[in-house]
């Protein structure tokens, strides 16, 4: 395996990668799949990507290199290479992000994404990133838990808007180089290592006698369980319930607009009927070693 900076020949690759792999780890509809790839990965999209100066992408190939066959011929020659991974890197100020660092399904459990992932970190802290994070959307089954074994921990929660759909990403990094920086004040996020939400963040409520108390639009009070929350694109969903001792649970309260009026569907899925917030359940599906 060798690790080389991805050019203009290897945008066809890099999004028929992304697609094979996104079908195989991602809890995404085929018109979610369809709108990333063609906002991020056809050829334009990645071409201008590769012009920028702050952003680099780094390919894997599985090419064998061999030495010219002619005496005193040092030029290599490359046979059948092929890109098995990827990941784009960006810097912005002092921070360094990895995003989108993807695997050849075939090319599962041989290290690919880690070396992508350190070699990757390497290039941000080259390029001037004082701290690097990584990100994976929601609906990625494997990247938490790829991260996660790596030493990183998710330290925040943002909504990326990819063409018209709205996605649930997370943001790792190593908790001993996480500093109050990670997060910015105007970004509209909820730190995913928060074990409850303030007053301050649920709009329509109040205390009373120490217990979080909202009405619904027919006036009947139920009562919210601040440390049982479930993520959401605007913000998260907290349980509510319709007894003091939160043993009767009602549904949940959407803290973008405060309203209960909330539904879930299938997969999981909750929805607020008032703003569109909304929260899909992660994938159950067991995860393993292979995203290594």
């Amino acid at each position: 395996m060798e690790l080389r900076d991805a050019d203009g020949n290897d945008t066809e690759r890099i999004g028929e990668l992304a697609r094979s792999a996104m079908t195989a780890a991602y809890a995404l509809s085929p018109q979610q799949l369809d709108t990333i790839v063609a906002e991020r990965f056809e050829t334009d999209a990645l071409e201008d990507t590769l012009g920028q100066a702050d952003s680099f992408v780094l390919v894997a190939t599985n090419g064998e290199s061999d030495d010219g066959d002619d005496e005193g011929d040092e030029s290599e020659v490359i046979e059948d290479e092929t890109v098995v991974g990827f990941v784009e890197g960006r810097v912005e100020d002092d921070r360094g992000e990895l995003r989108w660092l993807f695997v050849d399904p075939e090319h599962r459990g041989r290290g690919v994404g880690t070396e992508l992932f350190e070699t990757g970190s390497e290039r941000l802290h080259e390029n001037g990133a004082g701290h690097v994070t990584a990100s994976a959307l929601e609906a990625n089954t494997e990247g938490g838990t790829f991260f996660k074994r790596l030493g990183l921990e998710a330290i925040d929660e943002r909504e990326a808007e990819i063409g018209t759909e709205s996605f649930v990403e997370y943001v790792y990094a190593d908790p001993d180089a996480v500093d109050e920086s990670t997060t910015t004040e105007d970004e509209e996020s909820t730190r995913v290592d928060d074990v409850a939400v303030t007053d301050a963040d649920l709009p329509g409520t109040e205390e009373r006698d120490g217990r979080t108390v909202a009405e619904t639009d027919d006036g009947t009070e139920v009562y919210l369980d601040r440390e049982t929350i479930e993520s959401g694109v605007k913000g998260p969903f907290v349980a509510a319930y319709t007894d003091a001792e939160r043993t009767e649970r009602y549904g949940y309260l959407c803290s973008n607009c405060g309203s209960l009026d909330t539904v879930v569907g299938e997969a999981e899925r909750i929805e607020c009927a008032d703003c569109a917030n909304t929260h899909a359940e992660r994938s159950a599906e067991a995860y393993d070693d292979s995203y290594l």
